[in-house]
């Protein structure tokens, strides 16, 4: 079944904005750019009347403009807490931004020389800090591109795909708040994807395991992934519709096999329910993109015998889902190799990132490879 029960639901309650080509050719005022008129990469919504909400990790859009300068207006909720943007110019990483409530100020993007140039805007932090809301794009003939026609991946994880605790360069680590050093867009997931020329999509939730999080014992993962925002208590579900992934790269268990806060009583690792759920799991997304090949990865924080427990589940999985699907693509399994995490919190830092992707990006060619 393909959850188009969903679908019509999502379709009534959401305007979908979609750039007409490449570049936008008829914009009312070309000096300025409309929520609606934006084209997001990843989850997103967007309400008759109200800003864009950017929801994902690495959610981005892309826009053009003449001259030196143009300024995004960006906020968050007046109840939620700060968040963060980064972004591209020309091509070249800039950094990120801090957006704070109640702030008013556009943020401004300036190129050294006039002429024409090219802005990408990424959400540096995840669904569960909250959204950043963008009201309009301004700045001389400004006008919306699209991601360029390409391959898709959609990266599947926890704290690790989302860039947590991964760049300490601004705010230390132990200070300020856990997301004060996010950075989506350098994480492992989104460097594959450059390195390929391929599109990427991110549904990640720090903490978050399979049949368990790092410090509760639910809801995991599974049970929040077809929501919009991943929290449970959300009604709106995301529009699977959106995107079509020749890739869907599941990487859990981290959380699964910790110890916890240290708080919470925690039971030992559960490897028959971890599989169980795991399989079903893969089931589920299996049912949502039909003709997707699925890869399965370890962890780079899972150590010694926790790391061969997490290979051997991931093993079991792929036999009882191959065994399942015999007449589909089999399950394609990645083991990183051991490494020692330099981010917060033993998380992988940017650094880190690089070496993790550098690993992965030749796996994931020859999986693309094989859908040519």
């Amino acid at each position: 079944m393909k959850h188009t029960y969903h679908y019509l639901a999502v379709a009534l309650s959401l305007i979908i904005a979609s750039c007409t080509s490449t570049r936008t050719t008829v914009v009312e005022n070309d000096d300025v750019l409309t929520a609606t008129e934006i084209e997001p990469y990843g989850r997103y919504m967007i309400r008759l009347g109200q800003p864009l909400e950017l929801i994902s990790s690495a959610v981005h859009f892309g826009y053009t403009f003449k001259g030196t300068e143009s300024q995004v207006y960006a906020s968050v909720p007046a109840d939620g807490k700060h968040g963060y943007l980064q972004y591209v110019l020309d091509g070249e990483y800039k950094g990120r931004i801090k957006v704070s409530p109640g702030s008013t100020e556009p943020i401004n993007i300036t190129a050294q020389t006039d002429g024409e140039h090219t802005v990408w805007i990424y959400k540096a932090t995840e669904a569960h800090n909250g959204p950043v809301l963008i009201e309009k794009v301004t700045g001389n003939e400004v006008a919306c591109i699209q991601a360029p026609e390409a391959p898709v991946i959609e990266f599947i994880g926890n704290s690790i795909t989302s860039g947590a605790a991964a760049d300490p360069s601004e705010v230390p680590c132990g200070t300020a708040e856990y997301h004060d050093q996010h950075n989506a867009y350098m994480a492992y997931g989104p460097r594959v994807a450059r390195a390929l020329n391929a599109n990427f999509l991110l549904s990640s939730v720090s903490g978050y395991g399979v049949y368990r999080n790092w410090n509760s014992d639910g809801p995991a993962l599974p049970q929040v992934y077809e929501k919009i925002d991943f929290w449970a208590e959300n009604p709106r579900l995301w529009d699977f519709e959106t995107y079509s992934p020749e890739i869907v790269s599941i990487a859990l268990g981290t959380n699964d096999l910790s110890k916890g806060d240290g708080i919470k009583p925690r039971l030992p690792f559960d490897s028959t329910r971890f599989v169980n759920e795991y399989v079903q799991f893969v089931k589920l997304v299996k049912d949502i993109y039909p003709s997707a090949q699925i890869a399965l990865l370890s962890s780079p924080m899972v150590k010694d015998g926790n790391s061969r427990l997490l290979e051997r589940s991931l093993t079991k999985v792929k036999t009882e889902i191959d065994a399942a699907f015999p007449e589909e693509k089999p399950v394609a399994l990645f083991f990183f190799k051991p490494m020692q995490n330099n981010g917060c919190g033993d998380h992988p830092s940017i650094e880190d990132h690089a070496i993790m992707a550098e690993q992965l990006t030749p796996f994931f060619r020859q999986l693309l490879d094989s859908e040519k």
